[in-house]
């Protein structure tokens, strides 16, 4: 570590504290590359470190977190989404440089952007409207996600002008799209929980969603996902002698869990002291020991009743419903709200989205259901990849309680469960050229 010269031994020593300090082992686990982080303890390390991990698209197998006085110790045992342990150099030595940053860089890449965030009530179609308005508004959608749960729907897209490039500023277009954007979400019956924001502040995607949705009290609505799957079990309890408010979740295990419930936690202003996390098969098992920022437990039924609600809802948020379909084809202008057009056509819903650009090439991603949120008609499917192109809209994955209804069935009907398994490709390499910290990602 090099110093500045007009640092003094005191100034160096507290830096050399403050400091997280990271070892990677891929020796200790037979099946896990180790991710261990000691770290000074503020409020928000731990969600940190969580994110840079699932920023990857790193699975978390098993993690335990534990703090002794103002000091936090992190172990993770991370994968990539095949199941396999971490052997590229550059995603090792990119995971140590970030971790080892006190406070690391957030912004993704979306410098130079302007940021509109949506939150509104669902409905057939509103995806395609809202991209209309923006391609008639001159507005180069960049990137965004959009989350939909319990019949309301947050959306965080990242956007340029189309003619110049660069980031929307004039404070009276900023207004025009905000009014056209906030005319769209309210729609026939939604005139008061509409809400549009245009902001050039950068932000994390993910937890700034889960924000939205919270403040939006997504969480006190009738869950959309019971028709699916059992909700996830959370409960909380006190333990008194030790002054710990103890939470237990358990959940199917997907990628991101882990800081979907960290994230909630945090951004509810409690601190975690201890943890561990263990998955099994299908199955994920979290526990926490927190605390509120001062020091206390949970002191009421309302506020333990409310915890709860929100990790529920944290969880369900990215719960994939539908068919996920990738496109990946040439940008233009247009491109999505052609697209989404045609999925409204054939009476599909998106009911989560994921939209990048690299280098004029489009890479998206959609889960869509049918207009009443089961399964879509496979002839309906094929009919868009018709329209849009066999060759640039692929059915990557078909939703995992699909699976589990189907295998219900055929143990009904022959007493045999079927297995299926999909093969995800790991996008870990992709989001590092996205970073631009390597050169290829193929």
């Amino acid at each position: 570590m090099e110093w500045h010269a007009c640092l003094d031994e005191y100034q160096k020593l507290v830096i050399r504290m403050s400091t997280p300090r990271v070892v990677i082992d891929n020796t200790v686990c037979r099946t896990a590359t180790v991710v261990k982080v000691d770290s000074a303890r503020r409020h928000g390390t731990l969600l940190d470190a969580v994110q840079i991990l699932t920023d990857l698209n790193l699975s978390i197998k098993k993690a335990y977190i534990s703090s002794d006085g103002q000091w936090f110790m992190d172990v993770f045992h991370v994968t990539d989404l095949n199941g396999n342990k971490l052997t590229d150099k550059s995603v090792i030595s990119y995971i140590e440089q970030s971790l080892e940053t006190t406070y690391p860089d957030k912004s993704l890449g979306f410098n130079g952007l302007t940021a509109l965030e949506l939150t509104g009530t669902d409905r057939v179609g509103l995806l395609s409207e809202v991209f209309a308005v923006l391609a008639e508004l001159q507005c180069n959608v960049v990137d965004a996600k959009v989350w939909t749960h319990n019949g309301r729907i947050a959306s965080l897209i990242y956007v340029k002008d189309c003619n110049s490039g660069s980031p929307i500023e004039d404070s009276r277009r900023i207004d025009r799209i905000e009014a056209r954007l906030r005319n769209v979400l309210r729609g026939d019956n939604d005139i008061r929980s509409a809400r549009t924001s245009v902001s050039m502040a950068v932000k994390h995607t993910e937890r700034r969603l889960h924000q939205m949705m919270s403040a939006d009290r997504d969480y006190e609505r009738k869950s959309d996902l019971q028709c699916w799957t059992d909700s996830p079990v959370v409960n909380v309890q006190n333990w008194t002698e030790r002054g710990y408010s103890v939470v237990n979740v358990q959940c199917e295990d997907r990628p991101k869990l882990l800081f979907d419930v960290v994230c909630t936690l945090t951004d509810m202003e409690y601190v975690v002291f201890h943890a561990s996390i263990n998955t099994t098969g299908d199955k994920a098992y979290l526990e926490f020991y927190i605390r509120h920022t001062d020091g206390t437990p949970i002191s009421s039924e309302p506020e333990r009743h409310r915890l709860i609600q929100c990790l529920q809802a944290a969880i369900e948020r990215r719960a994939s419903e539908g068919i996920r379909l990738e496109l990946c084809t040439s940008d233009r202008q247009g491109l999505l709200t052609d697209v989404t057009r045609t999925f409204r056509e054939n009476g599909l819903n998106v009911t989560r989205a994921e939209i990048s650009t690299a280098m004029g090439v489009a890479m998206n991603v959609f889960h869509v259901t049918d207009a009443t949120r089961n399964l879509a008609d496979p002839k309906s499917i094929e009919s868009v990849r018709q329209k849009i192109g066999l060759g640039n809209l692929k059915v990557k994955e078909l939703p995992f309680r699909h699976h589990q209804m189907a295998e219900r069935q055929d143990e009904h009907e022959i007493g045999v469960g079927g297995a299926v398994l999909l093969s995800l490709g790991s996008l870990v390499r992709k989001n590092l050229y996205n970073l631009g910290l390597i050169k290829s990602y193929s």
